[in-house]
This record gives structure tokens, C-alpha cells and sequence, in this order.
């Protein structure tokens, strides 16, 4: 045979093998990692294991469903006194109405004024939001007693109750700025100050206080009737 060709041979065998050597050395390496996959696998469902059947965690959670599950049911119960929504009342039904709650927001209002249309629609945003408080209204021009009983003058009038006693109220709009175009935003923060509502929980519903927001006319004209007198 020709030397050049035993050589190459040679050459070719030689590089055939380190093929089959890297080959071999590469398919360790896989198998190896795939075993220290599974054993980590394994370790992880055996740590979880573990920290389900940890009685610490248990009473966690436990107590964490007891907690949810009373927050429903009282929820539930506010609901059946009317609280998730803004409601007309009318004078019959006032009395049973703010000492049914411990927490009451009245807006005495009449119809044709425009500065109580804007109260009415800011207030039907927050109700649902603050269940923790009943959010109604009454038409002034159907509750003589009380209006007088109450010294309301001048409307929109918002009168804060706790535990059926009235301890502060929004004359018109000068708490927020004096002028129609405040926001949803503007007024919860005002009766969070005064106490009649809590901070928001879940902060998700910001969107529906900046949708009610949005939906305000910037454009709006002051009622001529906004400072009558109520009676």
C-alpha cells in the first residue's frame, strides 16, 4: 500500500475516533444533567411535601379562609341593609335608615338642580366601592320635617351619619373646590378625611373611580337654583 494512503487511512481513523469520543463524552454530559434535573425535581416534591403537611402552615390557612369566609358573610348582611348601592329613600323610611347603619351618607337634593345631578352621579360611583357605608338620597322638597328637623338650607347638602347621629355634612361644593368639574376621586378623599369612609382595600377598582371620572362633563354650567333654599 502506498505510503500516502496508509497515512491518510491512518488520519481518518484517527479523527473517526475522536468523533466517536466526543460523541460519547457529549452524550454523558445530557444524561447527566437530566439526572440532576430529576433528583432536583424529586427534592422540590419532597420539600412541598413537607411544607403542606407543616401544621403552622395549616392554621394559616385555615384562618386565612375563616377570615374570607366571615368578610363574605358580612358583606352579605350589609347588602340586606342596603349598602353596594346608591338608593332614593323616602322620609318614611329615613329614620329606619340611618340608625339601621352604622355609617350613612344622605344627600338631600332636588330634582331640578343641577349641582345635586353632579352629587348624585359621583355618589352612585363610590357606593359600590364602600360597602362599609350606606350611600342614599332624599328629595328635600318631600321630607319638610327632616329638612327642618336638620337645618338644611341650602343644597346639594350631604349629611354624614354614624350611628344615626348626623356629625358633619358637604354644604354645595366649596370642600372641593367650589366649582362642578371635581372628581369622584376628589369627593371620596374628602369623606375618607371626615371619616365617614375607609381606605380602599383593593385598588383595583381604581379604574371605575377614573372611568366615572372621565365620563364628567368639563363643560359644565352652574345651576342658577344651586343655592336655593330648601325650604
Amino acid at each position: 500500500m502506498d505510503p500516502d494512503t496508509v497515512k491518510s487511512t491512518l488520519s481518518n481513523l484517527a479523527f473517526g475516533n475522536v468523533l466517536v469520543a466526543a460523541a460519547r463524552d457529549y452524550q454523558k454530559e445530557v444524561l447527566s444533567k437530566e439526572k440532576a434535573h430529576t433528583a432536583t425535581a424529586t427534592n422540590e416534591e419532597v420539600d412541598l411535601d413537607e411544607l403542606m403537611d407543616d401544621p403552622e402552615l395549616e392554621k394559616l390557612h385555615a384562618e386565612r379562609i375563616a377570615a374570607l369566609k366571615k368578610e363574605a358573610e358580612k358583606r352579605q348582611v350589609l347588602k340586606r341593609q342596603g349598602h353596594g348601592e346608591y338608593r332614593e329613600i323616602s322620609e318614611g323610611d329615613f329614620l329606619g335608615e340611618v340608625t339601621g347603619s352604622e355609617k350613612v351618607i344622605c344627600h338631600f337634593y332636588h330634582r331640578e338642580f343641577y349641582r345635586c345631578k353632579i352629587v348624585d352621579k359621583h355618589l352612585k360611583a363610590l357606593a359600590p366601592l364602600h360597602i362599609d357605608t350606606k350611600f342614599i338620597k332624599l328629595d328635600a322638597e318631600n321630607a319638610p320635617f327632616f329638612v327642618t328637623k336638620l337645618a338644611v338650607q341650602t343644597l346639594p347638602c350631604v349629611i354624614l351619619f354614624r350611628n344615626g347621629i348626623a356629625f358633619d355634612r358637604i354644604v354645595g361644593f366649596q370642600d372641593l373646590g367650589g366649582k362642578d368639574d371635581f372628581t369622584t376621586r376628589a369627593l371620596e378623599n374628602l369623606l375618607k378625611r371626615k371619616g365617614i369612609i375607609d381606605e380602599r382595600k383593593n385598588k383595583d377598582n381604581d379604574e371605575d373611580v377614573d372611568d366615572a371620572d372621565q365620563g364628567r362633563n368639563r363643560n359644565v354650567r352652574s345651576s342658577t337654583l344651586q343655592d336655593s333654599d330648601s325650604d
